[in-house]
């Protein structure tokens, strides 16, 4: 029966030994607790005398539970037969239920262990969601072309795995055999005292003096320093190439992602947005940088070419060639190009043809930005580098400090430097990195001064000694070197004190040669050996780490203040702008400017709706006023005053001939483009009632002129009017009795015109009358006496000869002094003549004006060609002829304007908008006011804070 209940138990621990309980494993029976041997199998082989310290759970060894678990209480059981059988099935469930409370809570306490544990080599991982775009797109969709569960249903089952864990209970009984070892007085321990003893007894033999242990430990601290340093490059060199491979685009289906912008070029774009708001820094925008100051010559060129990693900077032998600050922004990209803010070109820098144009690029620059008669400006120009392992920073070198004005040099050369110098380094935020020249007597320095000046504390001074390998050749004693380094010699203080070298004078270095010189140099330096320089002291790459380090550390400590600020200013701006233009929408000077460029065209487009009836008027009334004066005194006078008709028709004929062929086409052209530039100029400057705004009076006066100036009319034109204005002249038939009557009116408006013209002249000659003299109290001059007397002397003798000549014969000039004279008044004969024209003059018009009232009715007589008939009215044909010229003239005119010329002129028009557009000096001179100024500041200040804004959420993201 017993053996029976015994089997029945075994199957039952069996079982139990089945169940899955956490891990997945078939335990052996001999692994069972002891309890359970020994109830089931008191036979059992396990159960003979066992050391106390082993009775020990499975679950206290395991890996996955760090947490002791209560030892369970062994019961004394005798050996052999149990006498209590009758209670055997009582104990043995209270048995099992320990057990089973024993597993179960190991269970959980390891699930709860491994939780913990994973969840802390989590947070030990680094973050490489930011470094995703280095992984093809192709990895990232294995899962739609691999069945992951068929993977994982290949893998082996838990159970299978289980049996490769240890056996735990050796373990322990291993470790317990160590405890016995280590414990006093055992064998182990006498072991180890005799090492020791042997150990002492070496020691005696060794004797080193200490300095000589001290140098060797050094020296092989600097091989070690060495040796991973050039492993850190050739790791560094290697990781470029990948990211060459990794980013470049080629044609296996590996595209290039889009990249986000980096945080280097979001806070690049917020510097060249403020040097364009205020290029003389006033807002005083405190955004971190690194200003690189130092004497000429001093070494800041090469010092920010060795951490640019190119020869990108012109360079001259002791010529100042850094002549306005340059600001370049330094970022990691695929390949080590550079370009200007302004540029889309893209200099490869690792060719030396596109290094080369570079740097002619920037010293052209540089000299266009050099006002004349300076030397150096304040304008900056703005570059960007990218290149595998560029630490990220923005860099502002300055034009080298002097002592001295040479010649060649504007005489206010060395304050402007220094005033551009402060205007960067008074920046509370920026990092002032002071370049001094090595190899040259410390106490000829000027910009230590300068800079303990802006920076007494030394809170954000960087010091660099350059040139080091000269130094140590030169300088006597080699600690002088090591109170440069450390501050003593100077009174500046600096957060940092840096040795480099920049090469061996050679410009033809490469980067490369210079770096391998440069470490050569520090490795067999007696500077580092005799611990004068500390080892991250020196190397351009260790001062590119610390100045990266200090300006991002600035950066996050700043910008946020800084944005602030902005946001402060914003406010204020869009306060001022309410209260004062609360019905005017924000417009900056461009859009400003592209309203003005839209009303302006508009206005352009208006001219082509005048009517023809309107040009024509304005085009022939305009045209007689210029020419009427010729046709008057040069044509019809001297005509009219010949003896009969056929002398006037020849005389005529020729003068208008001769007038055609020179003078008139011409002068009929420059009424014509007058006309256009006054119809044009009053469209322009019209006002448009509550429409109009004043303030793009004075850009829309400037296109007028511009456009006036630019545009020349059509030089064909003259020839084609030559020929229609002859044609017109030559005709002289009068169709109808109207343009008899019309040519009769236009006749004696012209003639009334001259002789109101005369008689204001002959008033001016003789004085006031006696009404005006009674009634103004106004008297003559002596000459205007003489002149009166001698107008009386000469209308008698116009009375007594009413046919009389245009001239006056020279008798007769004596016979009217004479008369003067005689009555006591001395009278030259140039004054006689003088008035003797104006005399007859308005005796001719008085004469051409009656004749016009006869000839109303000489239509008639004008069709039979005045046959049988005493009146000629030749002088009504002429005025004809001139009219219809004139009309014709018009009408031409008016059609090439409409035609051709309107349409040129808005071309011009155009043309001058585009220029204006792309000059922003003439922007700013011609949109002006209050107005314009507060639209501006506040789309600048607009965008800075949402730049910063979007700068520093990108910032906490990096974090």
């Amino acid at each position: 029966m017993w053996r029976t209940r015994a089997a029945a138990a075994c199957v039952i621990c069996r079982s139990l030994a089945n169940s899955n309980y956490g891990i997945k494993r078939k335990s052996p029976l001999q692994n069972l607790h002891l309890v359970s041997r020994s109830i089931h199998h008191p036979y059992h082989p396990s159960l003979k005398f066992q050391r106390r310290p082993l009775r020990i759970s499975l679950q206290q060894f395991s890996s996955l539970n760090r947490l002791p678990l209560r030892k369970t209480k062994l019961l004394n059981v005798k050996y052999g037969y149990q006498s209590y059988r009758n209670f055997w099935l009582a104990r043995l469930a209270s048995r099992l239920l320990k057990i089973r409370y024993l597993i179960l809570g190991s269970a959980v306490g390891g699930g709860y262990t491994a939780k913990k544990t994973y969840d802390q080599w989590k947070d030990m991982m680094p973050d490489l969601d930011e470094y995703k775009w280095i992984i093809p797109d192709f990895i990232w969709e294995l899962d739609e072309h691999i069945d992951l569960e068929k993977l994982i249903k290949a893998l082996p089952d838990a159970d299978d795995l289980a049996k490769l864990l240890p056996d735990f209970e050796k373990i322990g009984e291993s470790f317990t055999s160590l405890k016995g070892i280590f414990s006093p007085g055992t064998p182990g321990e006498t072991a180890f005292r005799a090492t020791d003893q042997g150990y002492d007894s070496d020691k005696q033999y060794k004797k080193v003096s200490d300095k000589e242990k001290i140098d060797q430990l050094q020296e092989e601290l600097l091989r070690t320093q060495l040796k991973y340093q050039r492993m850190l490059e050739r790791l560094e060199k290697e990781n470029k190439e990948l990211r060459k491979l990794v980013l470049q685009r080629d044609d296996k289906g590996i595209h290039q992602r889009k990249l986000k912008k980096s945080l280097i070029d979001m806070y690049s774009e917020v510097l060249d947005i403020l040097s364009d708001y205020d290029a003389s820094y006033n807002t005083q925008d405190h955004l971190p940088r690194v200003v690189v100051v130092g004497d000429q010559s001093a070494g800041k060129t090469s010092v920010l070419e060795m951490i640019a990693q190119a020869r990108i900077f012109p360079r001259g032998s002791g010529e100042m060639m850094t002549r306005s600050p340059v600001k370049v922004t330094l970022s990691e990209g695929p390949h080590h190009v550079a370009l200007f803010k302004d540029s889309s070109r893209e200099f490869d820098l690792t060719k030396e043809e596109d290094l080369a144009a570079l740097r002619n690029e920037i010293e052209i620059r540089m000299r266009n930005s050099v006002k004349e008669g300076c030397t150096v400006s304040t304008e900056t120009i703005s570059l960007s580098v990218k290149g595998p392992g560029l630490q990220r920073m923005v860099l502002v070198d300055l034009p080298g400090v002097i002592s001295t004005v040479t010649s060649g040099m504007a005489p206010d050369t060395k304050e402007t430097i220094f005033s551009i110098s402060k205007a960067y380094m008074q920046n509370p935020n920026a990092i002032i990195l002071c370049i001094q020249d090595g190899s040259v007597d410390a106490e000829r320095s000027i910009v230590t001064d300068l800079v303990s000046q802006m920076d007494p504390q030394g809170k954000r001074t960087i010091f660099v000694l350059t040139k080091v390998d000269l130094a140590e050749k030169n300088v006597a004693s080699p600690s002088r070197i090591q109170q440069i380094i450390e501050g003593k010699l100077f009174p500046m203080k600096a957060l940092g004190y840096f040795a480099v070298v920049t090469g061996k004078g050679n410009s033809s270095e490469s980067i490369e040669s210079i770096k391998e010189y440069e470490e050569e140099f520090f490795q067999n330096s007696k500077l580092l050996k005799t611990c004068m320089l500390k080892a991250h002291q020196v190397t351009t790459k260790n001062l590119s780490l610390a100045v990266s380090d200090c300006f991002w550390k600035m950066v996050r400590e700043s910008v946020e203040q800084q944005a602030d600020a902005f946001k402060a200013t914003r406010f204020n701006l869009e306060t001022e702008w309410k209260n004062n233009y609360p019905r005017l929408r924000e417009l900056d000077r461009n859009e400003l400017f592209e309203k003005a460029k839209n009303e302006i065209l508009d206005e352009v487009i208006s001219l082509t709706q005048v009517t023809p009836k309107h040009w024509e008027e304005i085009l022939q009334k305009t045209l007689w006023e210029r020419v009427s004066t010729h046709v008057i005194e040069n044509i019809y006078l001297p005509a009219a005053q010949t003896m009969n008709s056929g002398t006037f028709n020849t005389t005529v004929d020729i003068k208008l001939k001769q007038w055609t062929d020179k003078q008139l086409p011409n002068k009929a052209v420059e009424v014509a483009w007058e006309t256009l530039q006054e119809e044009f100029s009053r469209f322009m400057t019209e006002q448009k009632g509550k429409e109009h705004d004043d303030i793009f009076d004075k850009l829309k006066q400037a296109v007028k002129e511009e456009s006036i100036k630019r545009h020349k009319w059509n030089e064909r034109a003259e020839d084609s009017l030559r020929v229609i204005q002859h044609n017109a002249l030559e005709d002289r038939s009068i169709s109808d009795k109207q343009q008899w009557d019309a040519a009769i009116h236009f006749m004696e408006e012209t003639l009334q015109s001259r002789l109101k013209d005369t008689e204001s002249v002959i008033e001016d000659m003789v004085g006031p009358d006696w009404k005006k003299r009674w009634l103004y109290w106004i008297g003559r001059t002596k000459e205007q006496n003489i002149r009166n007397e001698t107008k009386n002397e000469l209308e008698k003798l116009i009375k007594c000869n009413e046919e009389h000549a245009a001239y006056l014969a020279n008798d007769e000039v004596t016979t009217v002094r004479k008369n003067l004279e005689a009555r006591g008044i001395t009278v030259d004969p140039c004054l006689i003549k003088d008035t003797w024209h104006q005399i007859y003059r308005r005796y001719f018009l008085k004469t051409a004006l009656n004749h016009c009232n006869l000839c109303r009715r000489g239509f008639y007589y004008y069709q039979r060609h005045f046959v049988d008939s005493e009146l000629e009215c030749n002088d009504i044909v002429l005025f004809w002829r001139i009219q219809r010229m004139l009309a014709i003239t018009a009408n031409t005119l008016r059609q090439q304007l409409t035609n051709t010329e309107v349409r040129r002129l808005e071309k011009n028009v155009k043309e001058v908008l585009e220029d204006f557009a792309e000059d922003n000096e003439k922007k700013v001179k011609l949109l002006t006011g209050k107005r314009v100024q507060l639209a501006e500041d506040l789309k600048k200040v607009r965008e800075i804070q949402e730049k910063l804004e979007a700068f520093i959420e990108a910032l906490h993201q990096e974090k």
